[in-house]
């Protein structure tokens, strides 16, 4: 599962413990809202997103929909707090760029304070797109 290696990988990234599915408060009033890893001492954040270009190499409209509202959930987040999209190495014959890539450069707007890396679960490696 794409999660468990995200944890996985970010502790090995940031040398911190990361733990999958814990609920933090935001906004206001004061929800709680689970986040995917969370560093034990809650100081990084990241919201992991497994999708891939559609068959025909068209942009997955609906699912970056869902990055730019896991995005929004972040911005309610403490300053101080790394926030991390980290997203799954997904290319197509037909794409120059990762969908990472194209996320970043499309909606680097909204990202102020959001950092992005990807993930190749080939060889389990993290590389930062937006640091």
């Amino acid at each position: 599962m794409f999660q468990e290696l995200s944890t996985v990988l970010l502790s090995e990234y940031y040398n911190k413990p990361f733990s999958a599915d814990i609920a933090i408060l935001i906004g206001e009033p004061a929800k709680q809202h689970k986040f995917d890893c969370v560093s034990e001492d809650k100081q990084y954040v990241a919201e992991c997103k497994c999708y891939r270009w559609t068959e025909a190499g068209n942009i997955p409209s609906a699912k970056v929909a869902a990055i730019n509202e896991a995005v929004l959930y972040m911005l309610f987040l403490p300053a101080e707090t790394v926030k991390i999209i980290i997203m799954e190495k997904a290319t197509h014959v037909k794409k120059n760029e990762t969908l990472a890539e194209y996320y970043v450069r499309t909606y680097r707007h909204l990202l102020k304070g959001i950092k992005v890396l990807e993930i190749d679960t080939n060889n389990k490696t993290i590389r930062a797109i937006k640091d």
